[in-house]
């Protein structure tokens, strides 16, 4: 793939940021400070759900991935959200969330909150990632090359508009504003080494956009629940 080619796949997959979920017109009320107490904890005990089933996501992909060098770096992100002891990692800092918009965490580990059309599409993505080729299972994570935009901004409409919630309950957001940089330019790699054809490079795209639907599905599901 020459240069100019790379070039465009790669703005392909960034121009799926227009389809990113931080449009969602939930999300675009909880950074205008719009949203009530409720729905944030809605927001927060429904988001957990995704929380935790990344790392099987991640397993999946591991699973099916017939490189060491890939496999290395990406078992990085398992350690990420699952911590290497209990209450560590990207799943206790989101517990703490929790904590701090004022659920209990059997809340969140039960699922008690959990909204039907959250868990259909969070299973639906860990699924994807079980069944696709393993390269498409890495550009469907490629929504982290928005990621970086959307945690800055949450953590300062959190800090403006909710101050209701501990700010000691926002180091998830904190710790993705490194995370996901990292874990993007490594996953662009892989997609940008491998997808060597154009059906290639159209799958990706279209994993990259079934994880944009799948964000927008749960953010819908969310929505829907709890309404103003």
């Amino acid at each position: 793939m020459t240069a100019v080619m790379a070039g465009v796949f790669v703005e392909e997959l960034r121009s799926q940021s227009a389809r990113y979920h931080d449009r969602h017109p939930f999300h675009v009320r909880m950074n205008a400070g719009r949203l009530s107490r409720s729905q944030i904890r809605g927001w927060v005990a429904n988001r957990f759900y995704y929380q935790e089933n990344i790392p099987r996501k991640d397993a999946a992909i591991l699973s099916n991935c017939p490189d060491p060098a890939v496999r290395r770096r990406w078992v990085r992100r398992i350690l990420d959200h699952d911590g290497t002891a209990g209450g560590e990692g990207g799943i206790g800092a989101w517990l703490r969330l929790g904590e701090a918009v004022g659920l209990d965490r059997e809340e969140l580990l039960d699922g008690r909150h959990l909204v039907p059309g959250v868990r259909f599409a969070v299973d639906a993505y860990v699924n994807f990632a079980r069944t696709r080729p393993w390269v498409e299972a890495v550009a469907s994570s490629l929504t982290e090359l928005f990621a970086p935009d959307l945690m800055a901004e949450r953590l300062a409409a959190f800090e403006r508009h909710h101050r209701w919630i501990d700010r000691g309950g926002l180091a998830y957001f904190r710790n993705r504003l490194e995370q996901a940089p990292r874990d993007s330019e490594h996953a662009l790699e892989v997609v940008t080494e491998r997808c060597r054809t154009a059906e290639e490079r159209a799958r990706a795209v279209a994993a990259l956009s079934f994880k944009c639907d799948v964000l927008w599905s749960v953010m819908d599901a969310i929505d829907g629940a709890y309404p103003d």
